[in-house]
């Protein structure tokens, strides 16, 4: 067989990406930990608890794993609600914790990425209407502001907000996470304090750290029309994609936020505040015009047909998905991290897939790459199982696998097929062969 590889840049960051919430256990402060309790909230009764026990302290031995794997990055997220967990009043030792997880980020190689907003917040935001209410502006920058004098010694890669429209439409408009509210209108009044919010926090991070790299992770979910010369498809896959991935990412280059109904709602403040597009990509969507389904504005969605969906039936392996993914971001003329992308799958199987997916996926960060976009780094998702929202534990991302009861973790195929394709900073025949080998006619014919 004909030796071949697709090489990345010594330079380029190879990482996993975790949040707090998900890995740190026991966050009793956050309006997350609330809703865990509301019946029907998450699959199965399922409740994070001690999650992976970073708060704990294993964050170290995840970080040596990270580090031993060859890993040269890590994305992380700061929980508001420990470091603020009353109103103005700051918890110095939470701080002090994060800033010994940044600094042993550095100690072992791994350059950290550190999120400042993960989708929970403190319950005391949330007592006040949080995100609905203005006054969250202000207070997000206020603690950006003091994360980053904390952690900047250590941290010049940031995020603000994680997946903005995620966190603005499943808990605002589908009511699935919390405050579990279905109401557009309210959905799109909270989508502009957001964006308010992560402009204010960018301008505290640059007044402190001027050559900080500051960015807004965008779920970017790819919607075609189920046909191609249909118009009815065409415009509800357009209009789909334009209201959910494309909303904020459009915002901060216009200053203006779209609107389903009526001009755009100014937002000047936001303007040409990124430093690089953060894009998370994780599956792709046909779109088909249906009348009867005005709240998904007239289009019904479906895996593309032939792509592998995962145990939770939740996403599909779509590869090309993801290269246009990459050339949409492109055309933002960013410098563009891939900050998430992955997919869940338990037992043999369901790892099976994760390195099918794995190898499929990085071959399209290699076309774009070999295009030079300037694509510097990918963070998989994720290091180790974690709680997984209203999933709960029934959908395990990990390249680790994680026993709840006894905290250990089981690297899976999945975790040596990444390692060798960090540290080798390339995607060769040999690593698909081993891994994956019917996958080699279609990735290296010939």
């Amino acid at each position: 067989m004909a030796q071949a590889a697709h090489s990345f840049p010594d330079a380029f960051l190879w990482g996993t990406a975790t949040s707090g919430y998900q890995v740190e256990g026991n966050s009793r402060n956050a309006d997350y930990w609330d809703w865990e309790q509301q019946p029907g909230a998450v699959a199965e009764g399922h409740r994070s608890g001690l999650a992976c026990d970073w708060w704990g302290g294993r964050w170290a031995e995840d970080f040596d794993r990270a580090a031993a794997d060859g890993h040269t990055a890590l994305r992380l997220s700061v929980e508001w609600s420990r470091v603020e967990p009353t109103p103005a009043q700051w918890d110095e030792d939470a701080l002090d914790h994060y800033r010994q997880m940044a600094a042993g980020l550095r100690a072992r190689g791994l350059t950290p990425l550190v999120t400042l907003h993960h989708f929970a917040s403190p319950r005391w935001l949330a007592e006040r209407r949080g995100w609905e209410a203005g006054e969250v502006v202000a207070l997000f920058e206020r603690y950006a502001r003091k994360v980053t004098a904390a952690l900047g010694a250590h941290v010049n890669l940031w995020c603000t907000l994680n997946e903005p429209n995620v966190f603005t439409f499943r808990s605002w408009a589908e009511g699935v996470l919390p405050p579990r509210k279905k109401d557009i209108g309210l959905a799109l009044r909270v989508a502009a304090n957001v964006l308010r919010a992560h402009a204010a926090a960018y301008r505290a991070i640059h007044s402190l750290q001027p050559e900080a790299m500051v960015g807004l992770p965008i779920h970017l979910r790819p919607t075609l029309p189920a046909h191609a010369g249909f118009a009815p498809d065409v415009w509800a896959a357009r209009a789909q994609f334009n209201f959910f991935s494309a909303l904020f990412t459009d915002a901060i280059a216009t200053g203006r936020l779209r609107r389903i109904v009526g001009p755009a709602l100014a937002v000047p403040e936001a303007k040409g505040t990124q430093d690089y597009i953060a894009l998370q990509y994780y599956t792709t969507d046909l779109v088909r015009f249906d009348l009867t389904n005005p709240g998904e504005l007239f289009g019904r969605r479906a895996f593309p047909p032939g792509a592998e969906v995962d145990d939770a039936g939740f996403y599909a392996s779509y590869p090309e998905g993801f290269f246009q993914a990459l050339r949409w971001a492109h055309r933002y003329r960013l410098p563009i991290y891939v900050t998430e992308n992955g997919i869940g799958g338990e037992g043999e199987a369901g790892d099976a897939l994760r390195r099918r997916y794995l190898l499929t996926h990085v071959r399209q960060l290699w076309r774009a790459v070999n295009f030079n976009w300037d694509v510097r780094g990918y963070f998989h998702w994720s290091l180790v199982d974690n709680f997984e929202w209203e999933r709960g534990w029934t959908h395990r991302f990990g390249l680790y696998a994680l026993d709840r009861d006894t905290q250990a973790r089981t690297a899976r195929p999945s975790a040596q097929l990444y390692s060798a394709i960090a540290r080798g900073r390339a995607l060769t025949t040999n690593l698909v062969a081993q891994y994956a080998p019917q996958l080699v006619p279609a990735m290296f014919p010939g």
